[in-house]
């Protein structure tokens, strides 16, 4: 496992962690979850589980390596580790300069970058940089990854305000830019259903909402629970009868012409 070893007890600023080599390639420096959970005042589930609901992002052997799948069982304690605490984990993380950027990412909190700083200048790799009078490199790796962080949060802010708007037009518009922040390209997504309740569709037809709902029965418009068609679709909502979330039938603008054309044809 590229000579994976304990090399010292690292001391940078007040923080003090087990200095780790290997792993993800030769001198290449790498941190134990239970020390960056330390340092960053977590619990070790805590980032284990945020580490698990993400795993997606994270790449085995690149950005982390699950001790307790490469080592012996016998050197936990070179590792910082008890046999009991060893013995009862599942995992044991150990994350690269990259791995712990990326969760960096999800903690997102000014004492992440406050502790980032410090450990990419003065422990991870990027230190040869700044010895050999390259501290651009530094910078520019750190700007990267802040630039990209600032996409993240400009795309949930443009999609949160897009889900609050009541126009059709300037919700896509503004799905549009958020699409953009994160991928680079203005992805025009495909336009929402415009959606109206019973009442809604009755008071376009002189009709009550229950009886809209009778019309809609009759013609067979609604789809089998949870699901939707052309027609509309199901959604929990509340009833005014009742404080628990029931089943309700919202109509697209093909299932309120449906109910207009009935309507129509019936005698006065």
């Amino acid at each position: 496992m590229n000579n994976l070893k304990v090399i010292s007890r690292e001391h940078i600023g007040k923080y003090e962690f087990t200095g780790i080599e290997g792993g993800f390639g030769k001198n290449k420096k790498a941190m134990l979850v239970k020390d960056i959970a330390k340092i960053h005042g977590r619990l070790v589930k805590e980032i284990n589980k945020l580490i698990k609901q993400n795993s997606q992002r994270f790449k085995n052997g690149i950005d982390l390596i699950d001790l307790k799948q490469v080592i012996s069982n016998n050197l936990f304690s070179q590792y910082g580790f008890t046999k009991a605490q060893w013995g009862n984990a599942n995992n044991i993380y150990l994350l690269s300069e990259r791995g712990y950027s990326k969760l960096l990412k999800i903690l997102e909190d000014d004492k992440a970058w406050e502790i980032y700083d410090q450990l990419v200048d003065n422990y991870f790799n990027m230190r040869q940089s700044i010895k050999e009078n390259q501290p651009s490199l530094v910078a520019g790796k750190r700007l990267e990854i802040m630039e990209k962080n600032a996409a993240t949060r400009k795309a949930n802010l443009l999609y949160k305000i897009a889900q609050a708007t009541s126009s059709e037009t300037s919700s896509q518009t503004l799905l549009a830019h958020a699409a953009k922040e994160l991928t680079g390209e203005m992805t025009i997504p495909v336009m929402k259903h415009k959606e109206y309740t019973a009442t809604e569709v009755g008071e376009q037809v002189g009709k009550t909402a229950n009886k809209v709902g009778r019309i809609c029965n009759q013609l067979g418009l609604k789809a089998e629970q949870p699901g939707q068609n052309k027609y509309g679709r199901w959604a929990n909502g509340k009833s005014k009868y009742s404080p628990h979330e029931t089943p309700q039938w919202l109509y697209f603008d093909e299932g309120v012409k449906a109910i207009k054309d009935y309507v129509a044809k019936q005698p006065a």
